[in-house]
């Protein structure tokens, strides 16, 4: 047997990591079905906008080279000519690369004429202020969180993080003032908007206060194999947290 001997405890344990995975994918896929990409693009501060173009440009183009990667087989199937093995593939990606090519050129061209990637002339002082408070900043949160997750770093993982945080926020706001970007309609945040936000601080709060208070209720044992119990807070919290399903709004609502 390769691993050693299969035991029930070995089963169970390795069954409870998958349903870990299998949640973060979960909530992974949920978030990116209910979020808008361009109001998410105007939510974020302006020294991470290029960044989140980047991003928001990635996201859109691969549904886009799966519909074409399905429009060129179902054309070549209608043609009678083959669409699988390595000819298939050859004939269906070429075109599939062209097309990407030439949006990306056309998109490229569209950006340029908006001005995208033009910075405003920032004092070198501020700039320097800048890199030292956001990679400050982010050491801080790194130390902050690595002492919240370990039992010596108690006292002093919850100061250095909230600490760390205040000195990337400020980073990130000295940032955007390089960014020459105006906004033509403001997103505004609605009731619902607010509802899917304090549904998902409540829920982290649920679940950081469970773990501080009986830890052992989310890490169920395997040895001895027993049996785990549904607790009440951690129950309530993931039952408030499906609450962005039914408030969210539709992503492709105009913002």
């Amino acid at each position: 047997r390769l691993g050693g001997e299969v035991t029930a405890e070995a089963l169970t344990f390795a069954l409870y990591d998958g349903l870990k995975l299998a949640t973060l994918l979960i909530c992974v896929g949920a978030a990116n079905a209910l979020a808008n990409p361009s109001r998410l693009l105007k939510s974020l501060p302006g020294a991470l906008y290029e960044l989140g173009v980047a991003v928001v440009v990635a996201l859109t183009f691969a549904p886009n080279l799966i519909a074409d990667v399905q429009r060129l087989r179902a054309a070549r199937r209608l043609r009678g000519r083959p669409d699988k093995g390595v000819r298939g593939l050859l004939h269906v990606g070429l075109p599939v690369l062209e097309g990407a090519l030439e949006r990306s050129v056309a998109l490229a061209a569209a950006m340029d004429a908006r001005g995208y990637g033009r910075t405003a002339q920032v004092p070198a002082a501020v700039r320097r202020t800048t890199a030292a408070l956001t990679l400050g900043g982010l050491l801080g949160v790194c130390a902050g969180t690595y002492g919240l997750l370990t039992a010596e770093g108690g006292t002093y993982g919850l100061p250095v993080l909230l600490t760390g945080l205040s000195a990337a926020l400020a980073g990130l706001r000295l940032g955007g003032r390089r960014s020459l970007r105006t906004r033509y309609r403001p997103d505004r945040w609605d009731v619902r908007a607010w509802l899917v936000v304090a549904s998902g601080v409540a829920v982290a709060a649920l679940l950081t206060l469970a773990a501080t208070r009986d830890p052992a209720s989310l890490h169920p044992g395997v040895v001895p194999l027993v049996a785990p119990t549904l607790p009440l807070w951690p129950a309530a919290g993931v039952l408030l947290g499906l609450l962005p399903a039914f408030v969210a709004p539709d992503p492709k609502e105009p913002s």
